[in-house]
């Protein structure tokens, strides 16, 4: 479920999240403010509505590992610009677009996220600006306020689970934080961390 960065520097292979990197989320994995209700309605139960908090535009922060599963000390580069959100097919499907850059180059990415019903769950497929194709997508769906997604993937050849979540703080503020494993989903480590501050509604 990683979207690989369109970046200057060529040899780095950076693997993006997102966007929903790509957009937005709040309170970081390991603690922080209590997160409030994602759902527009309490009627709503079955989590189609589960992403209309964060339509519009936001200012996003990111920070991204540099080689993710190296055995390297951590080296994270970092980028700030924006990221927004377009409800599609009444709220059963939405795209995210981000657009961010820094002293490491730009990222360019888009993430189409669709509600299956049957399942209810939802899917987040990246668009791989490098080459123009989908990475393998998550699923999953929010608990208690928090979105936790996984996914199978590869890096540099290796089968490797991917976990992507979610959190919020408040209606104006949140944060997303995608991982890679390589022993199954025993460890995880964190590779791209994202906090949006809201710009814009949408209305």
């Amino acid at each position: 479920m990683n979207l690989h960065a369109k970046i200057t520097r060529p040899y780095r292979r950076v693997l993006i999240p997102c966007l929903s990197l790509l957009m937005l989320a709040a309170t970081a994995a390991s603690g922080g403010a209590a997160a409030a209700p994602l759902r527009a309605s309490a009627a709503v139960e079955d989590g189609q509505r589960d992403f209309d908090w964060e339509i519009g535009a936001w200012h996003t922060t990111v920070r991204v590992l540099a080689d993710p599963l190296s055995g390297s000390a951590d080296e994270w580069l970092h980028f700030e610009g924006t990221s927004v959100v377009r409800r599609l097919l009444d709220r059963r499907a939405n795209v995210v677009e981000l657009t961010v850059s820094g002293p490491d180059g730009r990222i360019e990415g888009l993430n189409l996220r669709l509600y299956e019903p049957q399942a209810g769950r939802w899917s987040l497929t990246f668009v791989n600006l490098r080459d123009g194709l989908l990475t393998p997508s998550v699923y999953g769906r929010f608990h208690d306020a928090v979105g936790e997604f996984y996914g199978d993937d590869q890096l540099g050849g290796r089968a490797i689970k991917v976990r992507f979540l979610i959190f919020r703080q408040g209606p104006d503020r949140a944060r997303f934080e995608q991982a890679f494993s390589d022993d199954g989903g025993v460890t995880w480590e964190t590779n791209w961390i994202a906090v949006d501050t809201r710009i814009d509604n949408g209305s």
